[in-house]
């Protein structure tokens, strides 16, 4: 049995295989985008790991062998104290589970190596915060004591890995989207390229197209000097992706070609993580699809348009879901009856009501006597199962693709992030000078932005053009006779077209 598999263009293996992260990279190499060199172990190495409780026989001389071509490919030694290789340490399920299982970065940062990556790069202070934040990644990963053995910290966080796709958070989002739970997580090993090593660096997540509207345009949030981490773990205030192009136009120049290319790959709107450092962009991962209700109609009739898939496939990439909530409703801010408490980024379209509870504990509690908003600094994997009870989440810091906006679009939860002046205690929330104890009412608005107090009116949105082609097309598959009425245009008379057409078409490629 091969158990790890380099990160190249000529790997064949499936995603059931190498998981769907290492599966892209893949593809990115084939694009001839810049990936960083890496290999990949498979999640069959993490079936026989969670049922025999040590990893399989032969695991760790492959990993060993692996570990060596790195150092060849790279020119640096895991844990050396000259030209040090530094590792990041990822999962990757056949499906994607964003932010649900662990991730080690900066591995291999020995007290040796750090000493020598400060003098390679006569920047101590830069490696003083990677090892910084390679121990607080490992505590936390490894819940252990950090051993100044850079193969033995690899061989713990790659079981970290592999233990942390039985984790509670991991069970309830793959119970939440009819993930099985038998399939095992791969494990990435690539070589770190930083995003805080100085002016020049920076890590941010990128979408093709707007993944709200669908708009045409790229869309994501970007942070100067820091790591990836500090994007997608809503932890700090981003800042939108294309202020990039005037700081960086080159790094700008390479990731609008980037989208374009991964696009024209998958044949849908995509998004991918990055880092540039020194100026010199790398990609490290890349998704299809992730969108709104609205965004996901726009972009299958506008790629339907674009005869990049046909009809009938764009009728497939639109599910029953993604219809449910295309027809976003927004508050009516224009009359003085709305009492705006803060406004922040609208992250997932759509409008929820329900009683303030700060903790994903007290969310799934006080969900039972009927629907909660839950409100946080940010979120994290551990406020999973708090996510799936509420109606709504608002976070105080964070961007569109931080952990509570990736997840909230994944289950089409309306979301707010980023809410200005929005401050949380243990029962409580502060906005704009006043106190709002747990268990109020107050309603947000996933589009605008807005978290208002009480039960504001709502404004139902009309049929979009989009939408009204899509369900004139159901009915040219179906058979039926409406040509596209819109005056018929109730929910459920949507939703029964759109059924019926897929009926016809047969099962969906994905929902």
């Amino acid at each position: 049995m091969i158990w790890v598999h380099p990160l190249s263009a000529e790997t064949e293996e499936p995603a059931s295989v190498l998981g769907g992260k290492a599966s892209g990279l893949i593809a990115l190499r084939r694009l001839g985008l810049p990936v960083p060199p890496g290999f990949v172990i498979s999640t069959g190495a993490c079936r026989a790991f969670l049922r025999d409780g040590r990893f399989p026989d032969g695991l760790e001389a492959e990993l060993a062998t692996a570990v060596a071509e790195l150092e060849a490919a790279t020119d640096r030694r895991l844990g050396g104290p000259d030209r040090p290789l530094v590792v990041s340490v990822r999962s990757g399920g056949s499906v994607s589970m964003p932010g649900m299982m662990d991730t080690v970065l900066n591995l291999g940062l020995t007290a040796e190596a750090a000493a020598g990556l400060a003098a390679e790069t006569g920047d101590p202070e830069f490696a003083r915060d990677a090892r910084r934040r390679f121990l607080a990644g490992f505590a936390a990963a490894v819940r252990g004591v950090v051993f100044d053995d850079a193969m033995r910290q690899l061989k713990l966080a790659v079981e970290a890995v592999f233990a942390s796709w039985d984790t509670p958070r991991a069970r309830t989002y793959r119970d939440l989207h009819g993930i099985p739970h038998d399939r095992g997580t791969a494990v990435t090993v690539q070589a770190m390229v930083y995003g805080n090593r100085d002016d020049h660096s920076g890590s941010g997540v990128a979408f093709s197209r707007d993944p709200n509207t669908g708009e045409n345009v790229p869309y994501g949030d970007v942070l100067f000097g820091r790591q990836g981490d500090d994007v997608v773990s809503g932890t700090s205030m981003t800042r939108p992706l294309h202020e990039l192009s005037g700081r960086e136009p080159a790094v700008w120049a390479g990731l609008v070609d980037a989208l374009r290319r991964v696009e024209q790959h998958y044949r849908d709107a995509c998004h991918v993580e990055f880092t540039f450092e020194a100026g010199e962009l790398w990609i490290l991962q890349v998704r299809p699809g992730g969108l709104a209700g609205r965004a996901a109609v726009r972009v299958a009739v506008d790629l339907a348009d674009a005869g990049v898939i046909d009809r009938r496939e764009a009728l497939l990439r639109v599910s029953p879901q993604h219809l449910q909530s295309a027809r976003t409703p927004r508050i009516d801010t224009a009359v003085d009856t709305a009492d705006v408490l803060t406004r922040g980024l609208g992250a997932c379209p759509g409008v929820a009501a329900g009683r303030v509870a700060t903790t994903a504990d007290a969310a799934v509690r006080m969900a039972a006597d009927g629907p909660v908003i839950l409100v946080r600094p940010q979120t994290s994997p551990l406020d999973m199962h708090g996510l799936a009870a509420a109606a709504g989440v608002v976070t105080a810091l964070g961007g569109p693709t931080s952990h509570a906006a990736v997840v909230a679009r994944a289950m089409g939860k309306p979301a707010v992030v980023g809410a200005a002046g929005l401050t949380i205690d243990a029962a409580a929330i502060r906005a704009g000078g006043r106190t709002i104890p747990e268990g109020t009412l107050i309603t947000i608005d996933g589009t605008g932005g807005e978290v208002v107090a009480g039960s504001p009116r709502i404004v139902s949105a009309a049929t979009g053009p989009h939408l009204s082609r899509l369900l004139a097309w159901a009915d040219e598959v179906a058979g039926g006779d409406t040509g596209g009425d819109t005056g018929r245009d109730t929910g459920r008379d949507e939703m029964e077209r759109l059924m019926a057409a897929r009926a016809v078409i047969g099962l969906p490629p994905r929902t």
